[in-house]
């Protein structure tokens, strides 16, 4: 069975446990041999803590694994549960009227929230947590928001933990969060599938710089997508491959669609019925989780052998499961579970190696030994495996084979937890945005912005930006003023850039250096720039540079200008044009001090703005353009007519008389 050995395994590791956006910088892992404990507790009740396989709440469906969750409003069925009580009909017509885009209807939303909570219904009391730390139609408070969110924590909503455990993080209060992490952790992982991984569907970006990242919105369409509908046909007409993936993207609601699992089962069938062998997997995994069916565990065994069959070996991690639980087999065979999850590592199915490292943490059906098992969650980790970083991070939380690292076992567990149930929130987001929601996708995003996700608070940000008062942004005493906008813009940029958005650190240093939104303030500015070049952001490198050169909130000092401005370069060779120019501004202010050429240099950012208004409101007014287009293309005509004539005449002339220089004694013009 392939297994790194321990001369590898004790060497420097480096994982790249997951890239966190586009503009967001790797998140990476790098351990030593000093990382690791040499006081392995070798006895299995020493570690009672550990659950075998982690799957206590198994059995429960997303709503309970989220309690409060609005998927009654975006994802409604007829299976699922309806309001038992009044209270639960008063928090779901508040929820549904806060995101209504309707300011009377948020602000009756609001009221309604605050009558739900008062009954100490948690997922009211984590609503009403949200819309004060907001300031939605009062004054903004983060005592009380603090307040509501932990009495929703209590009383077990897991938006309120997500929202606590970010807020401890922020404060560095890891020993809190970690606890909260580690709980929210357990619950996305118990959410996963049993066999093959769950795809990994991140928050997708609604912007690419300033502008709106319009290929990857095209992608997220949904059922109006052409390539869906191109693939829906095909299913139709029969294709077994294109019925799996229509009922693949049903399942997990891939590519802007609204999950429906009721569908995807019907296409898996279809596509088994001709043929098709991954669709028994999948089949195997609704029957064993009870999505869309009544859950059957024999038929779910029946299934995976059936895929296993067909050469499908993360079905074997389905089957080693199955075992290890006693589900839908005579009896708990670890013997043979061990087996199976042999089998899919030797194929190099990732799930095998993670599996094998429960058995061998918790010492199920083998000896104990955690440094082993340690070297199978790390191959799996290297592979993406989101169990693998729960695990890895219960390790470092606990000190169980690795030293004990509350910040680091804190980062991994959110990274699992940020996968939870409640990420659904993001695809809510997105498809009310697609539809020209805007109001209901900044209230979506705004909620996950106040979880901890990055994405979710880039997103929030840049729709009150690009938006204003299309946003639907609800202030104190109503729709935002511009000042309520710009400060709650400022506000979720910065968390962003605390994750490593390097584009939102750099959006606040504008902020910062040209006064929008916040007092001018050279030195803040310069702070978040620092934030941002040390993510390798070429644009901050150039401003700092600038900011060196003409001490503004930095040191004047031209030999640090010049060496921000080279760095700019080797970072992005399209900031050749600016650099040049830049450090011919350097050469001019080093060797001509005081000259007037220096005044006109450090004129041009006053004339700048007035230049671009004249630019903006005089030529590319819509009559002056055209007619100045016209101008210039006869202007260029007449010149290659005067430049054709020119060279016409010079040859006749080096015909006639090659030798005979011009009057002037100057070679001629052409």
């Amino acid at each position: 069975m392939p297994i790194p050995t321990a001369k590898l395994f004790l060497s420097l590791l480096t994982l790249s446990l997951l890239t966190l956006s586009v503009t967001a910088r790797p998140y990476v892992l790098v351990l030593s041999q000093e990382d690791f404990k040499d006081d392995v507790p070798s006895d299995p009740d020493s570690a009672a803590e550990w659950d075998e396989f982690g799957d206590s709440d198994s059995h429960k469906s997303e709503e309970d694994l989220d309690p409060g969750s609005w998927r009654q409003i975006f994802e409604p069925s007829s299976t699922d549960p309806q309001p038992q009580s009044e209270t639960d009909a008063l928090y779901y017509s508040a929820a549904s009227k806060l995101m209504s885009g309707d300011a009377r209807l948020i602000e009756e939303g609001s009221g309604e929230i605050e009558a739900a909570s008062e009954s100490g219904y948690s997922a009211a009391q984590s609503v009403l947590g949200f819309l004060w730390g907001m300031g939605l139609l009062r004054e903004r408070s983060k005592e009380k928001a603090f307040v509501y969110h932990h009495f929703a924590s209590e009383g077990g909503n897991m938006q309120s933990k997500m929202a606590l455990a970010y807020l401890y993080t922020r404060q560095d209060m890891f020993e809190k969060s970690v606890k909260l992490y580690a709980e929210l952790a357990e619950v996305a992982v118990n959410s996963f599938l049993i066999s093959k991984d769950s795809p990994v569907i991140e928050p997708v970006r609604l912007h690419n710089g300033a502008e709106e990242n319009k290929e990857a919105l095209r992608k997220s369409k949904g059922e109006e997508d052409e390539d869906f509908q191109i693939l829906e046909y095909q299913a139709q007409k029969g294709n077994a491959a294109a019925m799996y993936k229509v009922g693949l993207f049903y399942y997990f609601g891939l590519r802007g669609l609204r999950r429906d699992h009721s569908k995807a089962l019907s296409w898996f069938l279809k596509a088994v019925e001709k043929g098709e062998p991954r669709s028994m997997e999948l089949l195997g995994e609704i029957y064993a989780r009870g999505a869309g069916v009544e859950r059957n565990y024999t038929k779910a065994f029946e299934w995976l052998t059936l895929a296993s069959k067909h050469h499908l070996y993360s079905a074997y991690n389905g089957i080693g499961y199955l075992y290890v639980k006693g589900y839908g087999v005579d009896s708990k065979n670890y013997t043979k579970a061990k087996e199976y999850f042999e089998k899919a590592a030797d194929n190099d199915e990732v799930g095998g190696h993670y599996n094998l490292g429960v058995m061998y943490l918790k010492g199920i059906g083998v000896k104990r030994d955690v440094k082993y098992a340690c070297k199978f969650f790390i191959v799996a980790a290297n592979h993406g495996q989101p169990k693998a970083f729960y695990q890895l991070a219960k390790i470092f939380h606990l000190g169980v084979g690795f030293k004990k690292n509350v910040p680091l076992a804190t980062a991994l567990y959110k990274l699992v937890a940020e996968r939870g149930p409640w990420s659904s929130l993001s695809r809510w987001a997105l498809e009310s945005y697609l539809k020209g929601d805007v109001g209901k996708a900044y209230m979506l995003y705004s909620r996950m912005a106040e979880m901890g996700y990055e994405v979710a608070q880039s997103n929030a940000a840049w729709i009150l930006d690009k938006y204003g008062e299309r946003s639907m942004c609800m202030g104190e005493s109503g729709l935002c003023t511009d000042a309520e906008r710009h400060q709650r813009a400022h506000s979720l940029w910065w968390q962003a850039s605390e994750q490593g958005n390097e584009h939102a650190a750099l959006l606040i240093g504008d902020a910062y250096y040209y006064g929008r939104g916040t007092a001018r303030d050279y030195e803040r500015a310069a702070e978040a720039y620092m934030h941002a070049k040390a993510q390798s952001n070429a644009q901050a490198m150039f401003n700092l540079g600038y900011m060196h050169e003409h001490g503004q909130g930095l040191p004047f000092d031209l030999h640090l200008a010049k060496r921000y401005y080279d760095e700019a370069l080797e970072h992005d060779p399209a900031a050749k044009l600016p650099v040049s120019l830049a450090l011919t501004s350097l050469w001019v202010r080093k060797n001509h001090a005081d000259s007037l050429l220096v005044h006109i240099i450090d004129s041009l950012p006053d004339v700048y703005p007035k230049l671009e208004a004249w630019v903006e409101n005089v030529l590319l007014e819509e009559g002056n353009a055209t007619i100045l287009t016209l101008f210039a293309c006869l202007l260029t005509v007449l010149y290659l007519r005067e430049r054709q004539r020119r060279q016409a005449a010079v040859v006749a002339g080096e015909v006639a008389q090659p030798n005979r220089p011009n009057e002037l004694g100057m070679p001629a013009l052409i």
